[in-house]
């Protein structure tokens, strides 16, 4: 901490609060700050982020302590504060390079679980829409999983297997859309392959019920019986509850078929796993 004695203290608090109290106006962020000690732009770089609401201003400031006093223990503590004020900016590469740039030097520091679960931030929220590039959720993904991995027992592991389930499901439902598009054209064979993705890769999902029920429906659209039922087998022993089970038993019962494992195809393969316990 800064100042020696208590009377050291006083004074530094005093110039603070001066300092601060001239900083009322817009420019906040161009103030001198080479005369103040690291403590000092530490606490204005608290009260741009949390008082001010600025915290791009508040991310420079603490990026000048590590400029100014880059041995301190205040540099170490602007640092994840720096990350966590870009992130509130949605400067999210500059979050994610702070945090990258934590972990690489404290990487046994207590901050280093929240270090990583920034950097994962910093992909997971730019995840929008189901159109964006899918590149960000494979990223957020490999990040939440260090953080579940590295750090279990930390305040961040169940918020990093929530947010990694949602990110899952996210990747699902975009072979989901497409799937659906090329189902809609009469383009079987390519919605069967998004499907199919669906089925194999993001089984723990929400959509595989309705994955399951579109392949019966492509299926039968091409004739292929056997794959059809046994797609609704599938569907019946896991999800016999939902509307989609429904659906393609009408499917199958308005052709005179019934949901059976058929065949000797990848569904069959994914039946017999399922039988065998080793299938969601």
């Amino acid at each position: 901490m800064a100042g020696g004695g208590s009377s050291a203290k006083l004074v530094g608090s005093l110039t603070l609060v001066a300092f601060l109290a001239g900083c009322g106006g817009d420019n906040t962020s161009n103030a001198p700050l080479d005369n103040l000690t690291a403590a000092q732009i530490y606490k204005l770089a608290e009260y741009k982020l949390e008082t001010k609401n600025k915290p791009k201003d508040a991310a420079h400031d603490f990026g000048e302590i590590q400029r100014l006093y880059p041995y301190s223990e205040w540099a170490k503590r602007a640092l994840i504060m720096e990350a966590y004020s870009d992130h509130q900016a949605r400067k999210y590469e500059e979050s994610r390079a702070a945090a990258q740039r934590y972990l690489d030097f404290y990487p046994a520091e207590n901050d280093a679980a929240y270090a990583q679960y920034l950097l994962a931030l910093s992909y997971y929220d730019q995840i929008d829409a189901i159109g964006r590039d899918q590149g960000l959720t494979f990223q957020a993904l490999q990040a939440l999983r260090q953080v579940i991995e590295k750090y279990p027992n930390s305040d961040y592991a169940r918020s990093a297997i929530l947010k990694f389930d949602l990110a899952f499901d996210h990747l699902a439902a975009k072979e989901m859309e497409i799937g659906r598009f090329y189902l809609k054209r009469g383009d079987y064979t390519a919605a069967i392959n998004r499907f199919r993705v669906v089925v194999e890769q993001y089984q723990t999902t929400t959509y595989t019920p309705e994955a399951l029920e579109r392949l019966v429906e492509a299926y039968l659209a091409l004739g292929l019986n056997n794959e059809a039922q046994t797609a609704a087998a599938i569907l019946g022993h896991n999800f016999q509850a939902s509307p989609f089970y429904q659906d393609a038993f009408n499917q199958l019962k308005g052709k005179g078929l019934s949901p059976d494992a058929r065949g000797s195809g990848w569904l069959r393969e994914v039946y017999r796993q399922m039988i065998q316990g080793k299938w969601l």
